[in-house]
């Protein structure tokens, strides 16, 4: 990592404000190669994250911008090397020039994730906080923003750690009593180990235990909307969506496959999925579409039930019905109250009943206040919320070699055998932070950020 990079990292769109950043050994003095300040500062004398007015050049020396430069030593910078950042007027054309003035003095391009990937390689993260930074840039609400930042400050790490120093305590007392017979090590004692990893087990079953609550703040809730053709399906999800996303028409059918959007109702943050109205059909397309949508149900975590409140109910009606109650939460909205009514609430196998008008917009308040009664679970957003599916799944095996080696000591299987498992956990656990990452997984898991971060 001795070479210096450098990256847009604010896009290459028009903005107020633009900012390329460098890192490495050398990259105070190359800023200054290509910026010219005003006054007397210098490479050697600036102070750190102290903002510096100048000229900007390009690779000819023209003046560009007139642009501010801040440097930080290492290792106390984000990467932990020197790092140096121009504050320039947001021209594409300007980000650009600098860029490539920086280029024809030595640097190079950085590659996505190499900032955030530098500072975990060189200590100052470990892999769950590096693994926040794209969940915070990410974030489609405050609370998933909130848990992103309090993961980036370590929380996930300090729930991980002390279960893997107390497994790295057990196996170090076994190894150092096996090789070294003759020393005075006090003998392991069987029900300690035990204890040990039960207590272990049961704070890695705490820790999975959060998961679901997790994905549901990172991903906002997979809410599917069912409901008999013309029923007022799409006219829902327009209404919510808050402009026409989908067509919408008093032709039956309209609708053949699923249409998804995300939208914000109070508080929860729902991936709505509009589906082909539930029907027998002769039409191959819609028939795929009715049973995508009727699968749907199944893998959502809220199911909305869309009646015709002014029609009588049908066979479609009670096939949607039936739909809806496979997930695991179920709302059922009495649409076109604003058209005389003919199906009343009772008539609905439903705990919670929406009356509303998706034409009107009448009633959408009282959507909020079924969600928030459905899921009325406080989520803390500190960041103890496993939120990562990689982290989930090496807490999973974790887990799992820890009941493994429960069950064998119950066993009387020897020791050495039954900590095996135990080793194994620690790799599973050392996934989660970093301190056993193979490098072609550590290189995926960076390729999902932005160049420049």
């Amino acid at each position: 990592m001795s070479d210096i990079i450098a990256a847009v990292s604010t896009g290459r769109v028009v903005s107020a404000i633009g900012i390329v950043r460098l890192s490495g050994e050398g990259c105070i003095p190359l800023a200054f190669s290509v910026f010219t300040p005003r006054g007397q500062a210098a490479a050697k004398t600036v102070e750190d994250r102290k903002l510096i007015l100048g000229a900007l050049h390009d690779r000819q020396g023209r003046i560009i911008d007139e642009a501010m430069l801040t440097v930080s030593r290492a290792p106390h910078s984000y990467t932990g090397e020197d790092t140096a950042e121009f504050h320039c007027h947001g021209s594409p054309a300007v980000l650009s020039a600098a860029l490539e003035a920086l280029f024809a003095k030595g640097a190079r391009q950085a590659g996505p994730g190499e900032f955030t990937k530098r500072a975990f390689l060189n200590g100052r993260m470990d892999l769950t906080q590096a693994e926040a930074v794209i969940d915070l840039i990410e974030a489609e609400s405050a609370e998933a923003a909130a848990n992103a930042a309090g993961q980036l400050g370590g929380a996930m790490g300090k729930k991980i750690t002390p279960v893997y120093n107390r497994l790295t305590d057990v196996l170090a007392h076994f190894h150092a009593e096996l090789d070294y017979p003759d020393e005075d090590i006090d003998p392991l004692v069987l029900s300690e180990v035990e204890a040990a990893v039960a207590h272990c087990a049961g704070k890695l079953r705490e820790i999975l235990a959060t998961y679901g609550r997790g994905q549901v703040l990172r991903r906002g809730i997979r809410a599917v909307i069912l409901g008999k053709p013309n029923a007022g399906k799409s006219s829902l999800l327009n209404a919510l969506a808050g402009f026409d996303r989908v067509i919408v028409t008093d032709i039956a059918g309209t609708t053949r496959d699923t249409v998804e959007e995300t939208v914000k109702v109070g508080r929860h943050l729902l991936r709505l999925m509009d589906t082909a109205g539930i029907r027998d059909t002769a039409d191959e397309i819609e028939r795929l579409g009715v049973a995508r949508a009727e699968a749907a149900a199944r893998e959502a975590d809220l199911a909305i039930y869309v009646c015709d409140s002014a029609a009588e109910l049908t066979d479609e009606d009670f096939r949607a019905q039936e739909a809806a109650q496979e997930a695991p939460a179920a709302i059922a909205i009495l649409n076109k109250q604003d058209l005389p009514q003919v199906v009343a609430p009772s008539d609905l196998p439903f705990e919670w009943i929406v009356p509303l008008s998706a034409k009107t917009g009448e009633g959408i308040d009282q959507l909020e206040d079924a969600l928030d009664a459905i899921f009325d679970e406080e989520i803390p957003c500190d960041g103890s919320i496993l939120t990562n599916t990689r982290q989930a799944g090496a807490c999973a095996r974790a887990l799992e070699a820890l009941e493994r080696c429960r069950q064998g000591l119950a066993a009387a299987i020897p020791p050495d055998a039954a900590l095996t498992d135990v080793e194994e956990a620690l790799l599973a656990l050392g996934e989660i932070t970093g301190k056993s990452m193979r490098e072609e997984v550590v290189g995926k898991i960076f390729s999902r950020f932005c160049v420049g971060k």
